[in-house]
């Protein structure tokens, strides 16, 4: 079993919650994917360049039903012109791999790149919004969320995590490779790591999203359920979310004592993102919530998220930690942010 939350003296929500994003249209060509994948392996097995496949498709207003299905496109047409758009694979060994495991291009217009590895999760910003494949993307991990999403006949369940030129979420369906994931970038889930990188404010955005992920409502509180995303429906599957560790999440306890995840801190260290948690007790008493700010200079309050029983994900001001509050608490630093 996993923890139940502390109840709280202290007033509710200070804060509105995270607004959702405008929505954005995505620009697609179902026949140029699959030419892709069919084509462009026996291309690069023949050792023959091949350019950008450049073709136009119509679009529609991406939201949450759109991301799961495809739009209707243009025709389109091949091209050899290794100035074209696009990237130029050969059969020289090793070389399409090497790439890959740098970056990668793109194809389309104005793909959304998502705040978790969650198509219907508030956007955070977009590539290629002007031109298709203006943009080439570099990602640390890949992220197989068992949620398909296709553009006409081409499907993948993997949102790459992007470090360039946005942070975030892509969907891997975006990306101009003939494969359903990305070559050469590790998965993560099962158990593993956590992957490195990542800024305080993304983990925060993170954290943000789940205030409206329920049909614009909080995301309800349990320690049997887990969301859409993978995550635990508690505090410390809330929290694992937030610094994207494998679903479904580790525990208080786990969060506390593991230093390849946490390590401790003064709360005079205390940055957005960071983590207050009470580690001791059991299941009906540990709780962690997430640092955002101070709400003063006397560092008498702060504002923090966390998912608590009997409401969900909340954002609210907390005295956790602090002279007066409940002193179980002890401030923690993610050592994902090397600081």
């Amino acid at each position: 079993m996993y923890e139940h939350e502390h109840s709280s003296t202290h007033p509710a929500d200070t804060t509105a919650p995270a607004d959702h994003a405008a929505p954005t249209r995505q620009k697609t060509s179902p026949f140029r994917r699959t030419v892709l994948r069919t084509f462009l392996p026996a291309v690069a097995a023949a050792g023959i360049g091949v350019a950008g496949f450049a073709g136009s498709a119509h679009g529609s207003e991406a939201g949450p039903a759109a991301a799961a299905g495809g739009h209707s496109a243009t025709a389109t047409k091949l091209s050899h012109d290794s100035a074209a758009a696009g990237s130029t694979l050969t059969a020289r060994s090793g070389s399409v791999k090497q790439a890959a495991a740098a970056d990668f291009p793109t194809w389309g217009t104005r793909w959304t790149v998502h705040a978790t590895a969650d198509a219907n999760s508030p956007a955070v910003g977009m590539i290629n919004k002007t031109a298709p494949g203006q943009d080439r993307i570099t990602a640390d991990y890949q992220v197989d969320t068992g949620h398909k999403v296709c553009e006409g006949s081409t499907c993948s369940t993997y949102m790459a995590h992007l470090t360039g030129p946005v942070s975030g979420f892509l969907s891997v369906v975006a990306v101009d490779i003939p494969q359903d994931r990305l070559p050469g970038v590790p998965v993560q889930g099962g158990g593993g790591q956590p992957q490195p990188g990542g800024s305080r404010q993304e983990m925060l955005n993170r954290a943000a999203t789940w205030l409206t992920a329920n049909n614009g409502a909080q995301v309800p509180y349990s320690q049997a359920q887990v969301w859409k995303d993978g995550y635990r429906q508690d505090c410390s599957g809330y929290a694992s979310m937030a610094l994207g560790l494998p679903t479904p999440g580790t525990n208080t306890v786990g969060l506390a004592t593991n230093r390849n995840i946490t390590r401790p801190i003064s709360l005079g260290e205390l940055k957005p993102g960071d983590l207050l948690i009470d580690a001791a007790g059991d299941n009906n008493t540990r709780h962690v919530v997430i640092f955002e700010k101070w709400n003063n200079d006397a560092h008498s309050s702060y504002t923090a998220y966390e998912q608590r029983g009997d409401h969900g994900t909340d954002h609210r001001t907390l005295t956790y930690g602090l002279p007066g509050g409940d002193a179980e608490f002890k401030p923690y630093r993610p050592v994902k942010f090397a600081d």
